[in-house]
């Protein structure tokens, strides 16, 4: 009988964990921590949904399946955890981003509209364009509630049936012919087939792939109006050329969150860190805000960082291989997925295989760094 360990609790584990149980699959979770806390990729309050995708059209039925599920998740839970404000990528008409964003929905045939002018400060007034810079709207984004998301999939396979062990990292896993074997410090589990999801930690467990941990940071900054920037309204956006970053309504109430694009530091684990940010880091997103977004005062009200995984070409490893379905790295952009990545992962269990389109993201795959 089909048996499962899921190493790693977060995004993408939670999801498995909980399309493996509905399917009727024994699956057990492992954790350093517990689902929801705050030193994986799943960290930072907000997370963007979009389907016009700059990284690729092969993404596009991947999130249309994940908007799905997201609903699905949502009526188990009974809250909303994906909030369907639109969103809009700001920047020079003809910066590669802006062409790429266009590219992917003219592929796909999305929805998208190209705003400018009057038609934008109407729209997006928490935006306003500078000189030769466009924006194009996706009415199919929002934002996501990242913490709520873990636990409500984590709550959901336990219900259905699921463990999960908290506070149990795992130091090992070992596959034979005849299944695998998880190292705990509480002892050797057996079961047919593992998951490996292991968000930041992937360098532990995945030591020959070409994977780095790196620290991202958030930042929060007060409003002028409180008119601006309301989370039932105001779209998530995305401003590239420079500077570049990514803004969020003010879920919460209490700032908006400015994620700004920039070389990310490696570290060499979660537990490495750094809790504080240097005030170097603080002045460059406050001069970005002070630039282009007159809504907000430019001094942050709030810092924090998360951790993720990474590969050189910026996508995720997704993939079985032998009695081991490996599920990391999605490089900072993975999590609007990972309802359909966890259902991927179901699949791949299962039967060895799955119909979804994820040739993109094959684990044997050549892996270059992006130009």
């Amino acid at each position: 009988m089909t048996s499962v360990a899921v190493v790693g609790v977060g995004a993408v584990g939670s999801m498995a964990l909980w399309r493996l149980s509905e399917r009727g699959i024994p699956a057990v979770g492992f954790d350093a921590y517990a689902p929801g806390h705050d030193r994986g990729a799943a960290g930072g309050e907000s997370r963007i949904f979009r389907t016009a995708y700059k990284e690729g059209p092969a993404y596009v039925p991947l999130l249309r399946q994940a908007r799905d599920l997201w609903e699905e998740l949502e009526r188990r839970c009974g809250r909303r955890l994906l909030t369907p404000v639109g969103g809009v990528t700001v920047g020079p008409r003809e910066h590669p981003s802006i062409r790429a964003v266009l590219d992917s929905a003219r592929a796909c045939d999305l929805p998208v509209e190209v705003l400018t002018g009057q038609d934008a400060r109407e729209r997006v007034p928490e935006h306003p364009l500078r000189d030769g810079e466009v924006m194009v709207a996706d009415p199919e984004a929002g934002h996501l509630r990242p913490e709520p998301a873990v636990v409500a999939a984590a709550a959901a396979a336990e219900q259905a049936g699921a463990r999960i062990a908290r506070y149990t990292p795992v130091t090992e896993v070992r596959e034979d012919a005849a299944g695998v074997t998880v190292v705990t410090a509480e002892g050797e589990q057996r079961f047919t087939h593992a998951v490996l999801a292991p968000g930041p930690w992937a360098r532990t467990l995945l030591p020959h792939e070409p994977i780095v941990a790196k620290a991202i940071t958030s930042t929060w900054f007060p409003r002028r109006d409180e008119s601006l920037f309301d989370p039932g309204r105001c779209p998530i956006a995305i401003r590239v050329g420079e500077p570049a970053y990514s803004c969020f309504p003010s879920v919460d109430g209490a700032g908006v969150k400015v994620n700004l694009h920039v070389p990310w530091r490696e570290i060499d684990s979660p537990e490495s860190l750094a809790r504080s940010v240097p005030a170097a880091y603080v002045r460059q997103v406050a001069r970005a805000v002070a630039a282009t977004l007159p809504g907000l005062r430019p001094d942050p009200v709030r810092v924090a960082t998360y951790a993720d995984a990474f590969t050189p070409d910026g996508h995720g490893l997704l993939g079985r291989r032998g009695r081991t379905v490996v599920a990391a790295a999605f490089s900072g952009h993975g999590f609007k997925l990972a309802p359909v990545f966890g259902d991927i992962v179901a699949d791949l269990v299962e039967s060895g295989a799955t119909t979804r389109g994820i040739g993109h993201l094959a684990p044997d795959r050549p892996l270059r760094r992006s130009p």
